[in-house]
């Protein structure tokens, strides 16, 4: 969810017009529309700022990333030089040409 969408979504389930809301955070109705659509993004203090205003608050967490591939073999290339990582890249994309050559080959 955008900081945009969050802000509409928190205005709305509060009954708020963005004027109302923009009275309040002291703004302009065109600065609130701004942010819900996106087209700016507000710092992290604006937007809690928005949402205290509405009675609600900011709350940020990180969550771990889940890269779809397995940490330990991440760690274990991350273990080896630049050089050496670079050298079985070069070898695994040329197998793979050898490996489409021959299904190319195949096809014709």
């Amino acid at each position: 969810m955008t900081a945009g969408e969050l802000l509409r979504t928190t205005r709305r389930r509060h009954g708020l017009t963005q004027r109302q809301l923009a009275i309040r955070a002291r703004t302009s109705q065109a600065a609130i529309c701004r942010i819900e659509r996106d087209v700016v993004s507000p710092s992290v203090a604006t937007l809690a700022e928005l949402l205290w205003l509405m009675n609600e608050e900011l709350v940020l967490d990180a969550e771990p990333v889940d890269w779809g591939h397995d940490a330990t073999l991440n760690q274990s290339n991350l273990a080896i030089s630049l050089e050496e990582r670079m050298h079985r890249g070069v070898v695994f994309a040329r197998r793979m040409a050898e490996i489409r050559g021959v299904a190319n080959h195949r096809q014709a």
